[in-house]
């Protein structure tokens, strides 16, 4: 038999039963709340008390969704960890002003931890001093952003995923300035120096090196291994050990980049890949070498569009590293220019 309902009753029933099918029971006279919703805040840390917060970590504890912390000038003696924490924003009053030191544990600044993680956290205009070996890791998260950051030490991430690093100063690290294992990261605009390594891509990573001008390691700056892939894209890489070296199994795309004033430009191994196309290198030792004990030269693996020429820094011997205006270094392979700064006005 058909059931006709009346108009009144048809509608009491489309709200009922999708209630109904989630386990939940609802008398026809109760009125049905929105949720409500938190606005984000503002929280204030200052270590001389004239904030809501005098730690850092504090302020993270109490923190919400959407929330940003301000941290005013000074240096802040502590272990900061982020985790389970989502839409979060740290806000320094810029790097030469704001210093975390550290205090018991190997890394100043933490960023997720296992098994938790932690998603679209933003740092941005402070320093993070190494302690213990380590100045920062990133670990278990996604969606990080480190903007104006200066990091003494080295910078670990495992297991990471759509990280973005620019315009960071990274350096002074008895390791590696950057090590990357499992991880997906973007490093754009930063100034990588004064590392035994510049930066290491490891692991399953999936990393994409832009504009960085990476200088002064010890050994390689760049080592792209294992089963990585990288994109190196309009870098400057120079006055270290070795520029870049490709090894293990891993697969590369390397464009638009100088590779200058190192021992050695490009080592590939054996089993690795590597596609170089419009790159200007010029090295003291040797442009194009294959991976072995020693290291053999290689210059079948010079590719018809690089250019073996001086860039024509600025300064190099002050880290000045634009071109000057009579570079042969532009409008390259569809290039505006090689490298990761643009060359200088040539105008009186």
């Amino acid at each position: 038999m058909a059931i006709f309902l009346s108009p009144q009753a048809a509608r009491l029933g489309a709200v009922l039963v999708p209630l109904l099918c989630c386990g939940v029971m609802v008398h026809a006279d109760e009125t049905v709340q929105s949720p409500i919703v938190q606005e984000s805040r503002v929280l204030v840390v200052a270590i001389d008390g004239t904030g809501q917060y005098r730690s850092i970590q504090e302020a993270i504890d109490h923190a919400a969704s959407g929330d940003t912390i301000r941290i005013r000038a000074g240096e802040y003696p502590e272990d900061v960890t982020i985790h389970s924490k989502h839409r979060l924003r740290l806000v320094g009053d810029g790097a030469d002003k704001v210093k975390i030191l550290g205090r018991n544990r190997v890394g100043s600044f933490h960023v997720g931890k296992w098994p938790y993680g932690a998603t679209e956290v933003e740092i941005s205009g402070l320093t993070i001093q190494e302690h213990g070996g380590l100045a920062m890791g990133i670990f278990n998260g996604r969606a990080l952003v480190l903007r104006e950051v200066r990091i003494n030490g080295m910078l670990f991430g495992q297991q990471v995923q759509e990280v973005r690093i620019e315009q960071c100063v990274i350096g002074g690290s008895e390791t590696t300035g950057v090590q990357l294992a499992d991880s997906q990261v973007l490093l754009v605009g930063n100034f990588i120096h004064d590392n035994d390594h510049g930066v290491t891509v490891a692991g399953k990573s999936d990393v994409r090196l832009e504009r960085n001008v990476i200088a002064r390691s010890l050994f390689e700056g760049v080592v792209v291994t294992d089963s990585a892939h990288a994109v190196l894209l309009n870098n400057t890489i120079v006055k270290n050990g070795g520029g870049v070296a490709f090894l293990g199994t891993s697969r590369s795309d390397v464009s638009g980049n100088i590779v200058g004033m190192n021992k050695v430009g490009f080592v590939v191994g054996a089993t690795s890949t590597a596609n170089i196309s419009y790159n200007a290198v010029s090295n003291s030792e040797g442009n194009y070498l294959r991976a072995g004990s020693p290291n053999v030269p290689a210059p079948e693996l010079k590719a018809d569009s690089d250019l073996t020429v001086d860039p024509r820094f600025v300064d190099p011997s002050h880290d000045d590293f634009r071109l000057r205006s009579d570079t042969p270094l532009t409008k390259v392979g569809g290039f505006a220019y090689l490298g990761a700064l643009a060359p200088i006005d040539g105008s009186p």
